[in-house]
């Protein structure tokens, strides 16, 4: 293992994983969008665009991650051994997805909210309406690929966003946790535990952010994620089964429009995010050195 991080160093720093998260999550939302507009057979053909930008863009990032680098590189600090019109070319591929995803994000917002609470901004119609703060994710991992090429991924700067944006992605779980459960007034009381749980992890990393250099908070923190990586598996496990025991008439039925499978996975996949965060802004030493 040591020979392997010797030979490959940025193995052994976040900048690798928070960009391979970025990637990862680009593409599965293709999956998960695909099933949520499925419920209503994609009757608006915008519906389409975030399906097909993902199933586009993942793979195009991971093409720009062999042409550049393992590393985003930034205007400021390239890899060395690189030509610079490769390190060039996948740092505006890295850009223009980045901002491409936030313009998803923010016109998929709008839209669903046109659906009903524009035309009566009721607290009914926010909760029943399309989940409008779902299309967020597209905006805040479109403002992680741009981070990684626009602030230098081995400073306390850098990790210090990382932190935000996950702290951000809490916020949105957390109003997403209420609105979803809210439909069926919170029939089973553990449904609170996600709604208690989100706030809470946002609360601690927001403090985090608020206080960088203290190292028992960050450590509690980072038991408050890991806690987030357990509450995110039972909330699987608990909406898989009550979609399989749900009277229908096919399993597909079942789970195209009961409790979304997906859902409770976004706090595994904040958790994540917000423990990278965490392990960046833990580094005793930053380098300074040219990317290897």
């Amino acid at each position: 293992m040591l020979r392997i991080l010797r030979s490959k160093p940025w193995l052994a720093r976040p900048l690798f994983w928070v960009e391979l998260f970025a990637i990862g999550n680009i593409g599965f939302l293709a999956v998960d969008v695909a099933v949520a507009h499925q419920m209503n057979a994609f009757e608006h053909p915008a519906e389409y665009i975030p399906v097909a930008f993902s199933l586009a863009c993942a793979p195009l990032l991971l093409v720009a991650m062999l042409v550049g680098g393992p590393e985003p590189a930034t205007s400021r600090r390239r890899p060395e051994g690189r030509a610079p019109w490769r390190t060039s070319l996948a740092r505006g591929i890295g850009l223009l997805i980045g901002f491409g995803s936030l313009v998803v994000g923010i016109a998929g917002l709008i839209l669903h909210l046109r659906g009903d609470f524009f035309h009566d901004m009721t607290l009914k119609n926010l909760v029943y309406t399309a989940p409008f703060a779902a299309p967020l994710a597209y905006a805040g991992l479109g403002l992680l690929v741009m981070l990684n090429r626009m602030v230098d991924g081995r400073t306390k700067e850098w990790a210090a966003w990382v932190v935000v944006l996950a702290a951000g992605g809490w916020a949105g779980n957390f109003v997403l946790s209420l609105a979803d459960h809210a439909q069926n007034g919170f029939f089973r009381p553990s449904e609170w535990t996600s709604v208690i749980g989100a706030a809470v992890a946002f609360g601690f990393l927001t403090a985090v952010v608020a206080v960088p250099d203290n190292r028992p908070l960050r450590a509690v923190a980072a038991a408050v994620m890991a806690i987030q990586l357990a509450i995110g598996l039972v909330g699987f496990g608990l909406h898989v089964h009550a979609n399989v025991v749900r009277p229908s008439a096919t399993l597909w039925a079942s789970f195209l429009y009961g409790a979304p499978a997906f859902a409770p996975l976004l706090f595994d996949d904040l958790a994540i995010l917000g423990l990278l965060g965490l392990w960046a802004l833990e580094a005793d030493k930053i380098e300074v050195d040219a990317y290897a």
